[in-house]
């Protein structure tokens, strides 16, 4: 595989996990032998349940340590809602990925064990990690070089509890925005996609190389004289996701039913004529295969009404032979039972058949296993078939270094929410700021008196979105991410001790002459103790001034958090709500410039709060560095993003890209790539 074709250059002390009590000198132990050696050596040592084991992927919620072993399952995940029962913290998902590893090395060819987590914004599972904004935000950055060091800086964080999997980058591109997974994508436009998903894979996959830059130096300088050094490190697997054309399914094309949410777009069907779509959805995979990626996942969509797991056209005829992928191809959670087959053990099969090689069942491992069993008792899955999807398993886990070195990175744990890892992060969030509005109310200035109103300047989990902490993230309690930092944080931080702030989530601010009237008063007594002179001075300030607004008004509105069919809305689910709009009035009156703040993960219709505001900034979901919003507010780094998708101006605005209707490209707001530097 292309991306693995490389020797490790830098040593780590890792977490001990003794591997097995197998004799090291057989064949496929010895990382001095090239991979294919090894692979063929390990295969032809494997029984059909251990082969079979390799193609299963487990979930944390249902299986154990004593079922991977008696299993012999080959990868385990922790879904968005999978933590370790106790506690989620760095030594809890510690002790519990080396309790699996140690069951999976514990079997007789002590084949470790591949931990799988959807990381799509940092390591949104654990508490205290560095939370990077959404891809969104990241799109409308459009910095490579800063997707390349989020993506290392991810792959160490995870490192550091030995997850080496991560189920990202999503590479869709995306026509509608109305889809609930648009926050997780890059944007709209192909090119942009491929390019920006292609330096993350290239810095998630070469991450754990950072971690010892000092020993390489030395190595240099010919100070390190071991021949051997450099062979020991894991290297992270990233995946594409999800194959093909998720992001281009046509609205009321799905319809179900999960949580109480009905989908309008998520699994949806990708329609047109075949050469377009692949000219629009294809070349992010292209450039995914060139930059190496280890794994891609299938997509729940269909393609002209076929189910994507089942479309062997697609998988086997241009994945693998068009583009010459030779990693692994993983199913999405639960996908299969989409199938169009009779019976849960046709649909298994048409997936494998179609070119599926893992199979993520993350509650039914016992049953895939038994019904895979069958299906090639009864010749129903060739063996070759079964040797092809285990050989690409193992080539993995050998050019991963995973035989060699399966547990955490102890040296890894340090940079979890690090200061540098927190610095990148706030960088990523001025850098994915989109002005759209300025009629001289920005940049702010210190020692002004600022009014902050609505609930999502004051809210870690609002600010983060889906995938934070649990599948479809959460609000309130802001103990939940210790060390992050909201929007009024950054406000105080960075305006320092000189600006006046005053906060109400529901826009109830005192009588700002009241205040006025309070604060020089209390500065008059402190200077003169004179309560007569200190009266004086206040009506004189009134007086004086005439006008005792605030200085500026910043009203921080947006989305709920949510994820995947849970976020599907009409045209009409994409205004600002009726509370959004009352809040934007009420606080109008009280100062003489109002900022507008969108924390959302795609663009919203404004109404009447485009003209209600004096400046307008989508902020997008920052994640856990809420101060990056501050440093461009207050002109500490300039206003550089650009929106990666058009903004409606109303529902009659929002249509499929990227060929918009005249009616409706006459309804836009503004385009896609519009952006304002001041």
């Amino acid at each position: 595989m292309k991306g693995f074709a490389v020797t490790f250059t830098l040593t780590m002390v890792l977490s001990a996990i003794p591997l097995t009590a197998q004799p090291n000198d057989l064949p496929y132990r010895d990382p001095r032998r090239p991979v294919e050696e090894r692979v063929a050596d390990l295969l032809g040592r494997m029984s059909l349940a251990d082969k079979l084991g390799q193609m299963v992927m487990g979930g944390r919620d249902w299986v154990t340590p004593a079922q991977v072993e008696t299993q012999r399952l080959g990868s385990l995940l922790s879904g968005g809602d999978s933590p370790p029962p106790a506690p989620n913290n760095l030594a809890g998902w510690t002790a519990m990925i080396q309790g699996y590893q140690a069951a999976a090395l514990s079997t007789p060819l002590g084949i470790p064990l591949l931990y799988g987590i959807d990381a799509v914004h940092g390591f949104g599972a654990l508490p205290g990690a560095t939370l990077f904004p959404h891809q969104v935000g990241l799109a409308a950055a459009d910095n490579p070089d800063l997707m390349r060091r989020i993506g290392q800086a991810t792959a160490q964080e995870l490192a550091a509890v030995g997850i080496y999997w991560n189920f990202a980058p999503m590479v869709a591109v995306v026509d509608d925005i109305r889809w609930g997974r648009a926050f997780e994508s890059l944007g709209a436009d192909t090119a942009r996609v491929s390019r920006l998903a292609a330096a993350y894979t290239g810095g998630f996959q070469q991450g754990l190389e950072a971690l010892d830059q000092d020993r390489e130096r030395e190595r240099e300088r010919g100070q390190d004289q071991d021949p051997n050094r450099g062979q020991d490190l894991p290297r992270p697997l990233a995946t594409a996701k999800h194959y093909l054309g998720d992001g281009g399914v046509v609205f009321g094309s799905s319809h179900f039913q999960i949580r109480g949410a009905w989908s309008r777009l998520d699994r949806g069907d990708t329609q047109g004529e075949e050469s377009v779509l692949l000219a629009r959805h294809l070349p992010p995979y292209q450039a995914q295969v060139a930059a190496g990626v280890g794994a891609v996942m299938i997509s729940y969509s269909s393609w002209n009404g076929v189910r994507m797991h089942g479309h062997s056209d697609l998988l086997q005829g241009v994945l693998r032979r068009q583009m010459g992928f030779t990693g692994l191809v993983v199913s999405d959670w639960e996908a299969l039972q989409f199938l169009p087959a009779t019976g849960f053990d046709q649909q298994v099969a048409m997936a494998v058949n179609a070119g599926v090689d893992v199979l993520m069942e993350p509650a039914r491992t016992a049953e895939v296993l038994g019904i895979l069993q069958a299906l090639a008792s009864s010749g129903q899955i060739a063996p070759a078939r079964i040797d092809e999807a285990v050989a690409r398993v193992l080539r993995l886990k050998f050019a991963m270094g995973l035989f060699e070195h399966p547990g955490a990175v102890a040296a890894a744990g340090p940079r979890v929410g690090s200061a540098d890892h927190r610095a990148l992060a706030r960088e990523a969030v001025r850098k994915s700021q989109v002005l759209l509005k300025n009629q001289g109310a920005l940049p702010l200035w210190r020692g002004q008196r600022l009014l902050v109103a609505g609930s999502h300047a004051d809210d870690l989990g609002l600010q983060s979105g889906g995938w934070t902490l649990v599948w479809s993230g959460f609000q309130g309690d802001n103990q939940r991410l210790p060390g992050a930092t909201t929007l009024l944080a950054g406000l105080r931080e960075v305006g320092g001790d000189s600006t006046l702030i005053d906060y109400s989530p529901t826009g109830d601010f005192a009588d700002p002459r009241a205040t006025a009237d309070a604060d020089t008063k209390a500065v008059a007594k402190a200077d003169d103790k004179d309560e007569v002179q200190a009266d004086a001075k206040a009506d004189a300030d009134i007086d004086g001034k005439g006008d005792q607004k605030a200085d500026a008004a910043i009203v921080v509105v947006g989305e709920p958090p949510y994820s995947e069919w849970l976020g599907d809305r009409d045209a009409e689910g994409l205004r600002l709500t009726v509370e959004d709009q009352a809040l934007i009035a009420r606080v109008r009156p009280q100062a003489r410039k109002l900022i507008l703040i969108l924390v959302t993960g795609r663009p919203l219709i404004l109404d009447q709060a485009l003209d209600a505001s004096d400046a307008i900034v989508v902020a997008w979901l920052p994640g856990s560095e809420g101060a990056g919003v501050a440093d461009t507010l207050f002109g500490e780094a300039p206003f550089t993003g650009r929106l990666p998708f058009a903004w409606p101006r109303d529902v009659s605005g929002i249509g499929p890209a990227p060929n918009l209707s005249p009616a409706t490209e006459a309804r836009l707001l503004f385009p896609e790539g519009f952006g304002l530097s001041d």
